[in-house]
């Protein structure tokens, strides 16, 4: 089954917690805190590999949760690290957040993006020690991960795609060029999903070519397969617009040229810059005055057309080999985000990490930022030691100053995160 697109939840690991603990052995008394660190949790890619080409995986699987870290422990034992989790995904995959942002463009072998990062470890009792507090009594929590839903879409990797209304003869011209079998019938709409199939010209040269859905008029606006199959269309170095030349004296073949291109441009105008060659199909049971007069027409309006029969072969391999010539002529195009295979892209922007922002909510404020809001989030609250602490810090940070420029009140309610605090200052 061919599925391209699909929605998943991620959420990288949890941090794991920092450990209280003091030295204890004999004829050393006071040997002080030694409570370890706990281990980072694991994070979450997509990685694309060329050994998948549909998104049904996910159809079941709709869930993706790494590790979390391990806790600290006594005499200075940090947390392992819990190892990272990779979501394999075709080579053309797009990733894009719930609003529709995108994320990264899988479109190399390898290439990964970070989609869901791990929480850091808490810091033991031992990592508090100065000179004005030799025997903390807190830890860190560790850190949560970072959750989300993202959609992943995937656009087939073609060098061909062959494009034209339905029931013109594409999926018969792929089975006469290729392995590939795609349906045939003889209704509309046979052809639901892109079927890939590879062309040989030679011992050493092939291309991809792809029987994309047929379209009709106002697919730009998700009539009939509608985006379903133009974003497919996206993706190739050239087309291979498709008429069915039996019709021409019913329809005029150049009109239903010029209808999809309008389409190809609403979609996209980028479409209509790709390279086109026009195939002229069903010649077998076509007048040869016909086909004389339309490809006469067809040339003389600037398009490169051939003649072809998809059921008897006639103009196929030379068109093929027009194909290919066409190909290397074009050599290769990006088709994707301009990436180096294994560029790790992260989902967050650094320069959140300082800083802060105070903001009115309810009857209270809201204190933004995301060194805040961590801190806060890591801090053990039931702890008095460990609550006092965060004061100081978030004293040191301005934070409590700048609550009282913005009019904050002894009582008034204080929201950081998920936690409500009392506004009480010194």
């Amino acid at each position: 089954m061919f599925i391209d697109e699909a929605k998943i939840y991620v959420k990288g690991g949890d941090g794991g917690r920092g450990c209280v603990s003091f030295h204890h052995e004999k004829f050393r008394p006071l040997g002080g805190p030694d409570g370890g660190s706990g281990g980072s949790g694991g994070n979450v890619y997509c990685e694309a590999t060329p050994h998948l080409n549909t998104l049904a995986e996910f159809i079941h699987r709709r869930h993706f949760r790494a590790k979390n870290g391990s806790p600290g422990e006594g005499n200075n034992r940090h947390g392992a690290n819990a190892h990272d989790l990779v979501i394999t995904v075709p080579v053309g995959t797009q990733v894009k957040d719930e609003n529709g942002r995108l994320l990264a463009d899988l479109a190399f072998p390898g290439q990964r993006v970070l989609v869901a990062k791990g929480g850091r470890g808490g810091r033991g009792n031992a990592s508090f020690v100065n000179p004005r507090r030799r025997t903390p009594k807190f830890a860190e929590r560790g850190e949560a991960g970072e959750e989300r839903w993202i959609i992943l879409e995937l656009k087939v990797l073609a060098d061909v795609g062959v494009v034209g209304l339905p029931n013109v003869g594409k999926s018969t011209f792929i089975t006469h060029i290729s392995q590939a079998k795609p349906r045939i019938a003889d209704y509309p709409f046979t052809t639901l999903d892109p079927v890939l199939g590879v062309v040989e010209v030679s011992e050493y040269e092939s291309f991809v070519v792809a029987d994309l859905p047929g379209l009709i008029e106002g697919a730009s606006k998700g009539k009939g397969l509608g985006h379903k199959f133009l974003r497919h269309v996206e993706r190739t170095k050239l087309l291979l617009h498709m008429l069915d030349l039996s019709t021409a004296d019913q329809r005029d073949p150049l009109e239903d040229l010029e209808r999809i291109n309008r389409e190809l441009g609403s979609y996209s105008p980028s479409l209509l810059e790709k390279p086109q060659l026009v195939l002229g199909n069903k010649i077998d049971i076509a007048s040869r005055e016909l086909v004389e007069r339309i490809a006469g027409e067809m040339r003389a309006r600037g398009y490169d057309f051939h003649p072809v029969s998809a059921l008897t072969g006639e103009g196929i391999r030379e068109l093929i080999l027009k194909v290919a010539e066409r190909l290397r002529e074009i050599g290769d195009v990006p088709v994707g985000a301009p990436l180096p295979p294994g560029k790790t892209i992260f989902t967050y922007d650094p320069s959140l990490e300082k800083g802060f922002e105070v903001v009115a909510e309810g009857k209270g404020f809201r204190v933004k930022g995301a060194a805040v809001e961590r801190m806060v989030s890591m801090t053990d609250l039931e702890n008095p030691e460990a609550l006092l602490y965060l004061q100081r810090r978030l004293r040191g940070m301005g934070v409590e100053r700048e609550l009282e420029r913005r009019g904050a009140r002894p009582g008034d309610p204080i929201y950081i995160g998920k936690e409500v605090f009392d506004f009480f200052p010194d």
